[in-house]
C-alpha cells in the first residue's frame, strides 16, 4: 500500500518558519520525483514545488523563490519543505506529491502525479 503523511504543519507568526515533512512508503522512493502543492479555502490546489528522483533538479512557484527550500532523504524515505519568512498569503494545506519519473524530470502539474498525502494545515498569522 502506497503512502504519503505530512506532517509539521501549525500555526506561525508572519516571518516565522516551519519544516514540513511527507514519510513516504509502499513505493521505490528514489524511482519517484517528488512534489509539494497547496490549497487555500475556496481555491484550487497549486503547485508548489518540486525535486527531481535524484535530487539534482528542483524547480517552484515564483511566489516562494528565496523562502522555500525542497530536500529529499532517501535514508528515511522523507521529503521535507523548508519554509522561511513565511507570510499571510502562505496559508493554505500542504499537500506531498510522488511521480514516478525519469532521472532529471520534474512536474509542475496537478494530474502529472501518481499519488497524494492527505495534507497538513499552515496557518500564517499577520
Amino acid at each position: 500500500q502506497v503512502q504519503l503523511v505530512e506532517s509539521g504543519g501549525g500555526l506561525v507568526q508572519a516571518g516565522g518558519s516551519l519544516r514540513l515533512s511527507c514519510v513516504v512508503s509502499g513505493l521505490p522512493f528514489s524511482s519517484y520525483s517528488m512534489g509539494w502543492f497547496r490549497q487555500a479555502p475556496g481555491k484550487e490546489r497549486e503547485f508548489v514545488m518540486a525535486i527531481s528522483r535524484g535530487g539534482g533538479s528542483t524547480t517552484y512557484v515564483d511566489s516562494v523563490k528565496g523562502r522555500f527550500t525542497i530536500s529529499r532523504d532517501y535514508a528515511k524515505n522523507t521529503v521535507y519543505l523548508q519554509m522561511n519568512s513565511l507570510k499571510p498569503e502562505d496559508t493554505a494545506v500542504y499537500y506531498c506529491a510522488a511521480r514516478k519519473s525519469y532521472v532529471g524530470e520534474v512536474a509542475r502539474e496537478r494530474n502529472e502525479y501518481d499519488y497524494w498525502g492527505q495534507g497538513t494545515q499552515v496557518t500564517v498569522s499577520s
